[in-house]
Parts: C-alpha cells; sequence; structure tokens
C-alpha cells in the first residue's frame, strides 16, 4: 500500500477518519492525502434576452475567495499537526463536486485506499457528506473504509468478512488477505441465513472451508449466522464478536437497478457502528 486518500471537511467525523488512515500507514508505510473539495453552488438566471446570467454578486465572489483562504490555512494546519509528524501527509484543495474530485484524485494518484466518515458537521452536512460517501463506497476503483463513529480500536485484530464467496470476490479476497497479514488479524468468514436465502450448516460450513483454504487464509473462523436480512445480521454478528472491522464486496449497482435493489453494503455502512471495508467487484 502506497497511497491513502482521506476527503476531510475538517469535522470531528473527518479527523476521525484522519486519525484512522494514519495509523493505517504507520503499520503500512504508506503517504497520507487529505483532499478538501470546496463546492460551488452558482444561482443561474435567465435575462431578459433568454441568456443565462450568473446570479452571484460581487459579495458572494469575495465570501467565496475568503472561504478558499480560511480552507487553505485549516487544510494547511492538519498536514503540518506534530501528531502526524511520523507519517508523509500531503494535502489538495479543489473546487467543484466532492465526489468528482474524489474520483480524479483516486486516478490521478493511484490511491490503494480510501478513509471516509458518513457525516459533517452540521445537518446540511451530513446530507452531502453521506451521498458523497454512499456514491464512493458504490464506485469506487480503489477500497474504501467507511467509519461512523471514533473506533474503539484501530488495531484490527478481529476482522469479520461477510462474503459470497465467488469467483467475483478474488481481488477482495486479496485485500482482505493483506490486512490480515498487516494486522496479524483472525478473520471470521461469516455466511448470513434468511429466510428466503436459507443453506444447511454442513453444506455451507464445507464450501467455506474450501473457499478459505483457496485464498490461502491462516487465521479464520467459519461462521453461519442467521437473521432476517443479510445487513442486519452483518451487523449482528460482529457484534455478538466484538469485531473491529467489516469487510464486504459491493457490486455497486447503479440507476434504476441500485433503486429497486439498494446495496447490502451501503446499508452496513450506514448502520454499523464499527469500521467498514467495502470494494466493489464485477459481476
Amino acid at each position: 500500500m502506497k497511497r491513502i486518500l482521506v476527503p476531510i471537511d475538517f469535522s470531528k467525523t473527518a479527523v476521525i477518519a484522519l486519525d484512522t488512515a494514519a495509523d493505517v500507514a504507520r503499520k503500512s508505510g504508506a503517504e497520507v492525502i487529505l483532499l478538501h473539495v470546496i463546492e460551488e453552488v452558482e444561482d443561474l438566471n435567465f435575462n431578459t434576452d433568454g441568456q443565462i446570467s450568473s446570479g452571484i454578486s460581487g459579495e458572494e465572489k469575495l465570501f467565496m475567495l475568503k472561504l478558499i483562504e480560511k480552507s487553505k490555512k485549516q487544510l494547511e494546519k492538519v498536514v503540518k499537526d506534530p501528531k502526524y509528524s511520523d507519517i508523509t501527509v500531503s494535502g489538495e484543495l479543489k473546487l467543484g463536486s466532492a465526489f468528482h474530485n474524489i474520483k480524479d484524485i483516486i486516478t490521478e494518484h493511484k490511491v490503494d485506499l480510501i478513509v471516509m466518515g458518513t457525516s459533517g458537521h452540521t445537518k446540511l452536512e451530513e446530507m452531502l457528506i453521506g451521498s458523497n460517501t454512499e456514491k464512493v463506497v458504490r464506485t469506487s476503483k480503489a477500497p474504501v473504509l467507511v467509519l461512523n463513529k471514533k473506533p474503539a480500536t484501530t488495531n484490527f485484530k478481529n476482522i469479520v468478512y461477510a462474503s459470497s464467496m465467488g469467483k467475483d470476490e478474488e481481488v477482495f479476497s486479496r485485500i482482505v488477505k493483506r490486512t490480515q497479514q498487516i494486522y496479524s488479524s483472525t478473520v471470521h468468514l461469516v455466511r448470513i441465513n434468511t429466510p428466503g436465502d436459507f443453506q444447511r450448516d454442513t453444506v455451507v460450513k464445507d464450501f467455506m472451508e474450501k473457499f478459505a483454504k483457496k485464498l490461502g487464509l491462516k487465521n479464520y473462523t467459519i461462521n453461519v449466522f442467521n437473521d432476517l436480512s443479510i445487513e442486519e445480521g452483518i451487523i449482528r454478528f460482529a457484534d455478538y464478536i466484538d469485531a473491529d472491522l467489516i469487510a464486504m464486496a459491493t457490486h455497486g449497482r447503479t440507476g434504476f437497478a441500485h433503486v429497486l435493489a439498494g446495496s447490502v453494503a451501503e446499508e452496513v455502512v450506514s448502520h454499523a457502528k464499527r469500521p467498514v471495508l467495502t470494494f466493489v467487484v464485477k459481476r
């Protein structure tokens, strides 16, 4: 792992994400890239000739310039914070869409991991940042580590791996295995049995054992957990074993298919009390 991206809005949740990313960087030797995006909101009006004209006044432009200057100073202060002096931290300040700037940075810097919080420090930011986190989880080409709150520990010794154990998860399986190696963790493979998708324990456990051996896992447990839904089962199983991290793949549904089916990973990200590591796999 070489580069970790942390989108930051200077909120408490963003600082928690940065502290977690810093701990990962110390373990892996990676560089941390901070990205702060100022989202431009421009009012557009039609004049008497039917042409579009900008509704931004001189005062609003001055406000934007002051906001940029303030953001630069805030970003520089975080980059130079002594508590991160033992790792390499750099900052990027961008204007425009947070989501699109995150995507661009991932490609430009060949980011290996994104660490994000799920809310800001106001109700509006909770809506904006939560939406951006959801879109990143659904579309990112790099693994995404999401935090709802400060984790009990960033020493991820117990990892819940909720897997469909299909061939499409081979890349993500290697990511989980690499994470296990960094932290010397125990991986708890789990299959959630639901009323609509139930399989016998003996059949599932045999299949999971073969999957673990194929992956080359050394320290793992095999588990079958019953619940009413997959997302609730994953969260409750993680609570039951007091896991430090939940790892799961998402198939990144978008558009109408996403609206109809939703995403188990996004539901877990939204409601889990623990850090969640996700990765988009292709069917």
